[in-house]
């Protein structure tokens, strides 16, 4: 039982006693930092139940905690707010309790798992910033599940069909010529992407050519040859042809080897994969079982709609009057298919853009009407857009911005303010570029998860890479003097053990936002937020920052404050790399 479950039974108990009220809950907060105490009981809520002057109350009941309640030594009261001071030993206890705890703040798995959707992008262009923000959620969202005691599928649907992927293909083969990644030098996806460009480049010509013959703006649009024929390759594709699904399975090889190399310079990875071409035919079998049990209807043309109107939404389109699918139930038959795939599934959680809030409102709706249980748990993970300084990216264009070539923006970036810190004597080469590497994705990385998901983002490379402030090398650069200490209080032969003695208060302060880590992380895994643990873990090094500004740890007099700072280091080192793995961060051990 923790301390603060142990306040909390206490102060009930102390209400019923002194005034015969019940309570349901009780709050307690950290106490500000300029009162006096660690933990901070917050009277207001107390008089729904009990009738009386909040002062008085929240003496009564820190008279009964310092009786009753060995932790506590002492308390004040400022109006409505009951500060308690905790006992140096409870939290010398805490540190000998988790020293040595590699999975200290992690719970191991029980009951049903969670399935991570992310990624799932279209196979006619490479990854670019706004995939970047997505597979790093999806990915840190999965692993703080984890770490929460959910077993996790990470998984992702791959949109390798459709008139865009035709409008690539019909490009390479007009333009072509041949050309492969081996030829040209470029990743598979590149290349493919520059297809895709061309087409628009093409078509956007043919446009206005047919504008200037004296046709309407839409009349060009639908009539311009390469738009007819990336529809015929489409319908081909559809049919079966031989050499267009052979050219087909050719370029999406290419993209595929492509995006793989971007997920494995991203640190992502995935436990299962699937293919809108393998799934765009599902859920009409589950439209029919929906109709015959009246959670659809039919229009006079034929089409199946499901009427939401009761949940606040509008009538949806389920089913076209010739009987084609839709991408509402392409969604419907992929989620039931995967509860199929993976039986142990007991909720999933989708990573995808805001601009589709309400396709997924109405898709857990649908599922929830067709009777499943596991709809209750399913969640959209949605996000906001990532915008740079210079503005808005458009594909079509070729504008957006690379993934790689992001990568190794932010590997430049970091090389050069490490360079110009003149902090790397004694490194080889190979050295200083794993580290350059290491702090341009975690600055990347942290820039963007320590931002609340649903917020947008405008990302500034130069900024990110800032060695002070809430930034990941900031953070990193930390973790590595923490390890030089290590270092030399190893070589100075300091007994690691965690000695009884009166606590410094910045060693107390640090301690405290330890404790924190375990809780943190339940948080982030309820609240599908990594921005949590990001920004516990700044707080954490803020901390241990002042802590190491202020007080001596291996040039401390007693050996005991010597010995009690090196392993409360070390202890809060390995937060902040369990917290980074969750992240997906590496941290350096020099720096």
């Amino acid at each position: 039982m923790n301390l603060q479950h142990t306040i909390t039974e206490a102060v009930k108990k102390a209400i019923g006693e002194h005034y015969e009220a019940t309570l349901d809950s009780v709050e307690i907060q950290p106490t500000r930092k300029d009162f006096e105490g660690d933990l901070t009981v917050v009277v207001f809520p107390m008089l729904r139940v009990v009738k009386g002057n909040p002062v008085a109350i929240g003496t009564a009941v820190g008279e009964y905690l310092v009786a009753n309640v060995e932790e506590i030594t002492a308390f004040n009261v400022v109006k409505g707010f009951l500060n308690l001071v905790v006992a140096d030993g409870y939290y010398i206890s805490l540190l000998r309790n988790i020293t040595g705890d590699k999975n200290y703040g992690k719970v191991p798995p029980s009951g049903k798992a969670i399935l991570v959707e992310y990624s799932s992008p279209n196979t006619n262009k490479p990854l670019h910033l706004g995939h970047i923000r997505n597979n790093l959620l999806g990915y840190s969202v999965a692993e703080i599940l984890k770490a929460a005691g959910h077993k996790v599928y990470k998984t992702q649907i791959i949109n390798d069909r459709g008139i865009h992927i035709c409008k690539s293909m019909v490009a390479y083969e007009k333009f072509g010529e041949s050309e492969t990644p081996e030829t040209s030098g470029l990743k598979g996806d590149k290349l493919v992407g520059n297809y895709y460009v061309k087409f628009d480049k093409a078509y956007k010509e043919e446009q206005s050519y047919l504008v200037a013959q004296g046709k309407s703006k839409e009349e060009a649009e639908k009539r311009a040859p390469l738009m007819l024929e990336a529809q015929e390759m489409l319908r081909k594709w559809e049919a079966g042809d031989p050499e267009t699904v052979a050219l087909w399975e050719k370029m999406n090889g290419w993209v595929y080897d492509g995006f793989e190399e971007t997920y494995k310079a991203l640190g992502v990875d995935f436990d299962s994969y699937y293919y809108e071409s393998n799934t765009y035919l599902l859920g009409k079998d589950n439209i029919e079982e929906g109709l015959k049990k009246g959670v659809f209807f039919k229009k006079e043309d034929g089409s199946v709609w499901c009427d939401l109107t009761d949940e606040g939404l509008d009538e949806k389109l389920v089913l076209r009057s010739d009987g084609t699918a839709v991408y509402m139930t392409q969604d419907i038959g992929t989620a039931i298919q995967r509860v199929k795939d993976f039986p142990d599934i007991g909720g999933m959680i989708y990573t995808v853009g805001n601009e589709q809030d309400y396709h997924f409102k109405v898709l857990f709706h649908i599922l929830k009407k067709l009777g499943f249980d596991w709809a209750d748990n399913l969640y959209h993970l949605s996000y906001g857009m990532v915008d740079l300084p210079s503005g808005k990216m458009k594909s079509r264009e070729g504008t957006v911005v690379d993934a790689d070539d992001l990568v190794v923006e932010m590997t430049d970036t970091a090389a050069k303010i490490s360079e110009e810190l003149g902090k790397l004597e004694g490194y080889s080469n190979e050295e200083k570029n794993e580290l350059y590497r290491m702090i341009g994705l975690g600055a990347l990385k942290y820039y963007i998860l320590k931002v609340d998901p649903k917020k947008r983002i405008l990302f500034n490379p130069e900024e990110s890479v800032d060695f002070q402030g809430n930034t990941g090398p900031f953070i990193q650069y930390t973790y590595a003097r923490i390890q030089s200490i290590l270092r030399k209080a190893d070589e100075l032969g300091v007994s690691l053990t965690v000695p009884h003695k009166a606590l410094h208060l910045k060693e107390k302060e640090l301690l405290k936002i330890v404790e924190a880590y375990p809780e943190t992380v339940q948080l982030a895994a309820e609240n599908h937020s990594p921005a949590l643990i990001a920004n516990y873990i700044y707080d954490l090094v803020k901390e241990f920052n002042s802590f190491y500004q202020q007080v001596s740890i291996l040039g401390a007099d007693d050996a005991e404050d010597k010995s009690f700072r090196v392993v409360l280091s070390r202890k809060v080192a390995e937060v902040i790399e369990s917290g980074f793995v969750l992240l997906g961060i590496q941290v350096p051990e020099r720096m």
